[in-house]
């Protein structure tokens, strides 16, 4: 059988030398790439004096650029996302629809009038233009100007979008990047890297962009490419083991900026059981929430809260609600959720042991490993929330909100709430639990690079923010013209 090849990307030149055989998570692939062994000395950028011809080009040149590469990312004409595509529904967590989808979409992601507004919301245009002026009170005129950096993007592989964002981020701050494809998404960085030489192959942005594969942990190479002389910025998105390794790099001159993966809740309100059609219109919503990217990303509802009340009558209400959830989960749209790749074993586990103990739980559907709704009886999450996957949620009552801050911690990245009026009540509470970002109920896959993201501005962050101070005697009090004590 002829094995795939992902080759390497180093600043507008592709490798398909010195091959080794590595498989993608799940081990339903394996493939050849470079071995990184071979070209560590060649990934670094060397000197940063080299990142100068970026700052020839304009922010418009930038957009330029970008909206060019969003029309060759057209998914029916551009066969390295096709091949990509392809591969990737041997190594994804998800299924072919929806990788496909997130393919589909690429293109959407480079819309001139969208990157401006996440720039000059995040960043500010003006601050990665020149530098901007500002007089103090003192007299002092001090200029700030926001510069890239070279970079080492270490990518989440749960969603295709993501490599295209980070190639983005790195566009328009300026940046020189080496991407380290993940293991379950190999293929997406380079798809689009390739595009971008077949575009425009001696352009100052598709040579600052580097695509390479090698095994986390390898130390022997990351000890070598991890050097502050070599890389000013790791962005790692990745769980507690792929972050704790990367820590033992970070010393002066190399920041690590995280994007670690968090939990994600849910609340609805009271009003929500008031009328058949607000529990309807709040279980289609909440099954968005749940089934999107099949519960994949850090955005999705796990444990939900649910203010009816733990009396008779609220159970009842509660349990309807859940089976509506769950009918809604199953009608979802191809493109948005499916029948899980591979359903947890050790999940499946726990939800069938559940379905012996009625008293406490009521499991609804999850048999045939498409999906459950567990149904809490008492006002307590399931034991193993920590491990919901695969479309399995867990519906809590509450008597009070006040129970539901209990349950919201650092891990807590987003809460979808319902109905809208509720988010009053709860908005300036939740952060101070640890929540990070609070959204309408139904739109949790709805992320939005112009906002936040885990609490921090990661554009902001990946930037090198210089000042430049301008005083005289004649202007700002002079240090040395104090009188003694």
């Amino acid at each position: 059988m002829t094995r795939p090849i992902a080759p390497m990307i180093i600043r507008g030149e592709v490798i398909t030398e010195n091959l080794i055989e590595l498989g993608g998570r799940g081990g339903d692939l394996a493939f050849l790439t470079p071995d990184a062994h071979r070209y560590v000395d060649r990934l670094p950028l060397g000197n940063p004096t080299r990142l100068a011809d970026l700052y020839k080009l304009s922010f418009e040149d930038i957009l330029d650029y970008a909206v060019a590469l969003g029309e060759r990312l057209d998914f029916a004409s551009n066969r390295h996302l096709q091949e990509a595509c392809e591969l990737s529904y041997l190594t994804a967590p998800t299924t072919p629809t929806l990788i496909k989808a997130s393919y589909l979409g690429l293109s959407r992601m480079l819309a001139r009038e969208a990157i401006v507004e996440a720039v000059d919301s995040t960043v500010g245009i003006k601050y990665l233009e020149g530098w901007v002026p500002q007089r103090l009170i003192d007299g002092t005129e001090l200029e700030v100007r926001c510069f890239g950096a070279r970079a080492l993007h270490i990518v989440a592989g749960n969603a295709p979008g993501l490599s295209l964002l980070t190639i983005l981020r790195n566009m328009v701050l300026r940046s020189d990047a080496i991407i380290k494809a993940p293991s379950n998404d190999p293929f997406t960085a380079l798809a689009i890297a390739r595009t971008m030489i077949d575009m425009a192959p001696d352009h100052p942005l598709t040579k600052h962009l580097s695509v390479a594969y090698w095994k986390g942990g390898d130390t022997a190479f990351e000890e070598r490419l991890y050097q502050p002389q070599h890389i000013e910025k790791i962005i790692a998105w990745g769980g507690f083991a792929s972050l704790k390794h990367v820590t033992r790099y970070i010393q002066p001159g190399l920041e690590l900026i995280s994007l670690d993966p968090k939990r994600s809740a849910s609340i609805i309100g009271r009003e929500a059981f008031e009328s058949d059609a607000g529990m309807l219109e709040a279980a289609i919503r909440l099954a968005s929430d749940i089934g999107a990217l099949n519960q994949k990303g850090c955005v999705c509802a796990r444990v939900i809260y649910a203010h009816c009340g733990t009396d008779e009558r609220g159970l009842e209400l509660l349990n309807a609600f859940g089976q509506l959830v769950y009918e809604a989960l199953m009608h979802l749209p191809n493109s948005v959720s499916t029948r899980p790749k591979r359903y947890d074993p050790g999940l499946r586990a726990h939800v069938d042991a559940l379905r012996l103990d009625d008293e406490w739980y009521q499991v609804i559907g999850g048999k045939d490993g498409e999906g459950a709704i567990i149904v809490s009886q008492i006002p307590e999450a399931v034991s193993f929330s920590t491990l919901l996957d695969d479309r399995t949620a867990n519906l809590v009552p509450v008597d009070s909100l006040d129970e539901v801050m209990d349950a919201v911690d650092a891990y807590t990245q987003t809460v979808g709430i319902y109905p809208e009026s509720l988010k009053d009540a709860l908005k300036d509470r939740l952060p101070l639990h640890g929540a990070q970002r609070i959204v309408s109920l139904g739109y949790a896959a709805a992320m939005k690079w112009a906002a936040p993201q885990d609490a921090i501005e990661p554009l902001r962050r990946m930037g090198k923010w210089i000042s430049n101070q301008i005083a005289s005697p004649q202007t700002t009090p002079a240090p040395w013209m104090r009188p003694p004590i």
